[in-house]
């Protein structure tokens, strides 16, 4: 999924990858592709992940995950980084979810269950601020339920903001309460069409 994501990233543009399986975008992203990556946490020009040697315990990203910089890169205040992120000025950001809608509704930062954690983090920020946002995750819950939803259970992140969704069995592109499927991984349309509650159609959208 993050080398799809990867791949899918316009050259030039400024992203923010979110907490989770999205961080690893930074380490499929090519060296030839110009794309610079925020951290909510006062940076920009963030590298891939640091492994052994590289690692340095004060240069993290917002998962406290280690990271490297690029030649560039920038350091700034939280308060700074945040109003990079309400303001528009990102074009991409990349993000975990619960459940997304048909619509583009976007819930990840809880499930209602009295017993979970919730962890907004900026994701609110970054759901209305960004222009594109991407989302990452698998297809179906443990149990088998979908998380591809006619309309969202759980509390809601942002409103019709999303308009790509990576998973492991395909990607879908929404636009106008429609699901696209535009390539699949091990399954057909059909296939998904009779596991999921929403409406697909094969191929690119319209756009």
């Amino acid at each position: 999924m993050a080398k799809l994501v990867a791949r899918d990233i316009p050259g030039g543009s400024y992203v923010n990858l979110g907490i989770g399986q999205p961080t690893l975008v930074a380490d499929y992203l090519p060296s030839d592709k110009h794309v610079v990556l925020h951290t909510e946490n006062g940076m920009l020009g963030m590298g891939p992940q640091a492994q052994g040697d590289d690692i340095d315990p004060d240069l993290t990203n917002a998962g406290k995950l280690p990271v490297t910089e690029l030649p560039g890169a920038a350091y700034f205040h939280h308060a700074d980084s945040f109003a990079m992120m309400r303001g528009g000025h990102l074009d991409v950001c990349v993000m975990g979810a619960f459940q997304v809608s048909t619509a583009g509704d976007l819930a990840n930062w809880h499930t209602g269950d009295p017993d979970a954690i919730p962890a907004v983090g900026g994701a609110m920020d970054l759901a209305v601020g960004a222009k594109t946002v991407y989302v990452m995750m698998t297809l179906f819950d443990k149990d088998g339920t979908p998380k591809l939803v006619p309309k969202c259970t759980y509390p809601l992140t942002g409103l019709a903001c999303v308009s790509r969704v990576y998973t492991d069995l395909a990607v879908f592109r929404l636009e106008d309460d429609q699901v696209y499927v535009t390539e699949t991984f091990g399954t057909t349309v059909d296939e998904l069409a009779s596991r999921l509650r929403v409406p697909v159609l094969a191929g690119p959208s319209p756009a």
